[in-house]
């Protein structure tokens, strides 16, 4: 927050210090008005012709710097004189305002959460139109500039991070013409945690389609004897928009033959949902059976049989992706970063080598062997 206007106070500019009187005006409810104003000097008075608040501040000789030289800080207009509508809220105002709340990546605020944040934290009303336009401005300040701007500050942003991040992987493509193609980038503890995950790839099919067919093209190349396995859940909408079945039985024995373990289970459970939605057979065996059922999959699958981990990623992002690349590339940093300490602290806090899930699932198992009895 800016803070309150006082003598001597010093802004540095003058859209600083007309943001300042406008935030102060909505928090202290009272409207103001420009008396005068130049390139060099301004005054604001209380809109009320009989208040005697007023605010005169001067701009430094040859400097942006701006501070005020007068603040008579007593309003003596009338108490019934304001209103919860104020003429200072404008759009600019607004995203000056609520533009922290766009700090945390994927925050989604509507103009609807705009107009309310505005009411409860300065007693505000907003039109749809003004928090709309404010939103809109809150974003422009969080860009940084121009896109070929932030282009240019991206590779000294990726000397910095390798600087600070040693042993991470960054690789820039430009064409000849110096025109961005594509940036990865794998941090130095994703890496050091890569051998100790499970060998599965979750990609979200936006990413292999169009433009981005590339991404395929690279798994191929890189992992020649991967298996390209098929989300479930991707898989159950296409089975009930073809059959057009809501029935919840046709998803609960899709679900339990996908996740069977072994062939005698898959086909007891295949049977029962094949049963129930006549021509489920040959289309589901037409995809593949070894595509989306854990029992047929020539390798392992894992308890990973969607793609939620690749789209929740997606959604956390979904609009970070409207920053410029630079801001974009340090809002996934501190992303990661945020996740990397976060996890570091419950890793730390484990008794054994296994994690806390794995730990909680081993003691309720061993709880329920207890009431068991072994026969021989």
């Amino acid at each position: 927050m800016l803070g309150d206007i006082e003598e001597n106070r010093v802004f540095r500019s003058k859209k600083e210090l007309m943001t300042c009187l406008s935030i102060m005006s909505m928090r202290k409810k009272f409207q103001y008005k420009v008396f005068k104003s130049n390139t060099s000097f301004i005054v604001v008075r209380c809109v009320h012709p009989s208040c005697s608040w007023r605010v005169q501040a001067n701009k430094l000789i040859e400097s942006e710097y701006w501070m005020v030289t007068k603040h008579v800080n007593k309003h003596t207009c009338p108490t019934d004189f304001k209103t919860t509508r104020r003429r200072q809220a404008t759009s600019w105002v607004v995203g000056e305002c609520i533009k922290r709340r766009f700090i945390n990546p994927g925050r989604v605020f509507r103009p609807r959460d705009v107009m309310d944040d505005m009411k409860q934290r300065y007693g505000v009303e907003l039109s749809y139109s003004v928090a709309w336009r404010g939103r809109e401005c809150a974003y422009e300040n969080l860009r940084l500039g121009t896109p070929e701007q932030s282009y240019n500050l991206l590779p000294g942003y990726l000397h910095m991070l390798m600087q600070t991040n040693p042993g991470s992987v960054v690789n820039l493509e430009v064409t000849d013409g110096n025109k961005f193609q594509y940036l990865f980038i794998a941090f130095a503890a994703s890496i050091q945690g890569f051998s100790y995950c499970r060998p599965v790839i979750s990609i979200d099919a936006t990413h292999l389609k169009g433009k981005h067919r590339s991404i395929r093209s690279a798994v191929e190349e890189a992992f020649p004897r991967a298996f390209h396995g098929i989300c479930i859940y991707h898989l159950l909408n296409n089975l009930k928009t073809k059959f057009k079945s809501k029935n919840k039985e046709l998803e609960q024995h899709y679900i339990a033959a996908a996740k069977a373990y072994n062939l005698q289970e898959f086909h007891v459970l295949f049977y029962t949902l094949c049963s129930a939605v006549p021509g489920a057979k040959e289309y589901l065996e037409s995809v593949g059976l070894d595509r989306w059922t854990r029992s047929h999959a020539p390798c392992r699958r894992y308890n990973i049989m969607t793609t939620n981990i690749s789209e929740s990623f997606n959604a956390v992002l979904v609009k970070v992706r409207e920053l410029l690349i630079t801001a974009f590339v340090n809002e996934v940093r501190l992303l990661c970063q945020r996740w990397f300490q976060q996890r570091r602290t419950k890793a730390n806090g484990c008794s054994s080598r296994m994690s806390t899930d794995v730990e909680n699932k081993l003691e309720q198992r061993r709880d329920r062997a207890q009431t068991m009895d072994v026969r021989f």
